[in-house]
């Protein structure tokens, strides 16, 4: 026998309506307790947060900017997210073109910095949200894909009356949070309809659009080694790839959220040296991107086994490239003096100096080191 579907996944449009007035009148009319039966978790909760917050479903919605020096320090602050989304967003135009959904993108406070797509201006429904510094968290407007995405930062798709106000019953929207190189959101990006048909498919576009932006943030840190990683079943060279930058000392510089979930790193810590992470020496890994070579299979300090590709960024290999010969004498004798003071002991060398054990193996030269 099938299992019904739960209630709130009813794909028919009168249905699926009658549903979400059903759950109104639920928790928004008759105040229950209960978690509703019609809508996901997810809006419950965010219904009931507004409650908290002494908002009523049925007073007037305003859409407040926020003040010309607050949008000035947004955009400012959002500079690097701005870049990364540029051209994700001119594509979602293009893919949105005949839908008239929009691209609204904003900051990790709901605050927007960027809109763009099919935007009718005589709509006001359209330019009370399609503007540059309008306030759309959930403390401010209540349930909305921007503010419930923030809150529960996973996405989420919104139609009609699932936004907690009555004046918002006229947007459908797809939300999906955007995360930095070092694991905190610093942003979302909306899709956004005005009285338009239900498209559920949006949620999947908003989704990939949003790993495309996090990987763009990524790759845009400072790095000399650029590491592609993911398990040893999956192709390498996608957009769902792990991604991890390395300066010149082997140090993590950031991730983006792929392989922050494969190494089991934890949002808003310091980032790791590689050695800490993978079971293999550092310089090693230096050596597979110099010389191009092909995917290596690496084994993790868990002992879960992935496979790995190295590439050697263009700003990095100059930095790695040898430096004149009497900078490398001297900084080659300075490492071989501190190697000698500790005897033999590469650990405490790089220690004293301040830099990582890879770091000593690499610009000590390699008849130093094996004599």
């Amino acid at each position: 026998m099938q299992t019904p579907l739960p209630p709130h996944t009813s794909t028919h449009p009168l249905d699926r309506i009658d549903r979400i007035e059903a759950a109104r009148r639920q928790v928004l009319l008759e105040g229950s307790l209960n978690p509703s039966q019609w809508v996901p978790p997810w809006i419950d909760r965010s219904w009931r947060r507004c409650l908290a917050l002494g908002q009523t479903h049925d007073r007037p919605l305003v859409f407040n900017a926020v003040s010309a020096r607050d949008v000035a320090a947004a955009l400012e602050t959002s500079q690097p997210l701005l870049r990364a989304a540029a051209p994700v967003i001119r594509s979602l135009a293009r893919v949105m073109a005949d839908t008239r959904y929009f691209a609204i993108l904003t900051n990790a406070q709901g605050v927007v910095i960027d809109v763009n797509g099919p935007i009718d201006r005589h709509d006001p429904h359209a330019d009370l949200i399609a503007r540059v510094g309008v306030d759309l968290s959930e403390h401010a407007v209540g349930t909305t894909a921007i503010g419930t995405t923030l809150t529960e930062l996973q996405p989420v798709w919104l139609h009609r009356g699932e936004h907690f106000f009555n004046d918002a019953a006229v947007y459908s929207c797809a939300g999906a949070p955007l995360f930095g190189p070092d694991g905190r959101c610093v942003g979302m990006l909306d899709l956004t309809g005005i009285q338009v048909p239900e498209r559920p498919a949006l949620k999947h576009l908003v989704t990939q659009s949003a790993r495309s932006i996090e990987n763009a943030l990524t790759l845009a840190q400072p790095h000399e080694l650029l590491l592609r990683i993911n398990w040893l079943d999956r192709p390498l060279g996608q957009d769902g790839d792990g991604l991890v930058c390395l300066d010149g000392d082997g140090w993590l510089t950031g991730t983006n959220r792929a392989a922050a979930e494969i190494l089991a790193l934890v949002p808003g810590q310091r980032l790791p040296h590689a050695d800490d992470v993978f079971a293999v020496a550092s310089d090693q890994l230096f050596e597979q991107g110099r010389h191009h070579r092909a995917a290596l299979e690496v084994p993790l300090w868990s002992g879960l086994r992935l496979q790995l590709q190295a590439q050697l960024s263009h700003d990095g290999a100059q930095l790695v490239s040898p430096p004149s010969a009497s900078l490398k004498d001297v900084e080659a004798a300075l490492i071989r003096k501190a190697v000698q003071d500790a005897r033999g002991n590469v650990t405490e060398a790089a220690s004293k100096l301040g830099i990582s054990r890879a770091t000593v193996y690499r610009k000590l030269p390699r008849q130093r080191r094996d004599g």
